[in-house]
């Protein structure tokens, strides 16, 4: 039997990359996990992470949002203690100090990899 790390756990996704959250959604759904998203921007991730009728246990950011940082989100992720991971295209160093805490991925990064820093999130 397949090992599901994730198996019933929420997880958000917010990446404005189609193919990064394609495949981010297979391993995760693989791993057990009921995906929220995919959303591209903060505005959408907000409404969803807003809604009380949405459970979100974990979510995945993209730290660059078509030119939008999505720090903001990851404040109020902090704030509700909804553990998340940073993907980023840079370096890790380029996220605030204040989320120096929060795994951080730099792409291109293994979906297995998600799934595994996810899980011990």
């Amino acid at each position: 039997m397949q090992e599901r790390p994730l198996h019933g756990k929420a997880v958000l996704i917010v990446e404005d990359e189609y193919l990064v959250a394609s495949m981010m959604i297979d391993s995760l759904e693989d791993a057990g996990a009921k995906v929220v998203g995919p959303v591209s921007d903060i505005h959408m991730a907000a409404d969803l992470l807003g809604n009380p009728t949405i459970r979100i246990d974990h979510a995945l950011l993209d730290v660059n949002l078509r030119g939008k940082e999505v720090f903001p989100l990851a404040d109020c992720l902090a704030e509700k203690k909804i553990p998340f991971v940073f993907v980023t295209g840079y370096e890790c160093d380029f996220i605030p100090q204040r989320f120096q805490g929060a795994p951080c991925l730099t792409k291109p990064c293994e979906p297995e990899q998600v799934v595994a820093v996810l899980a011990r999130s």
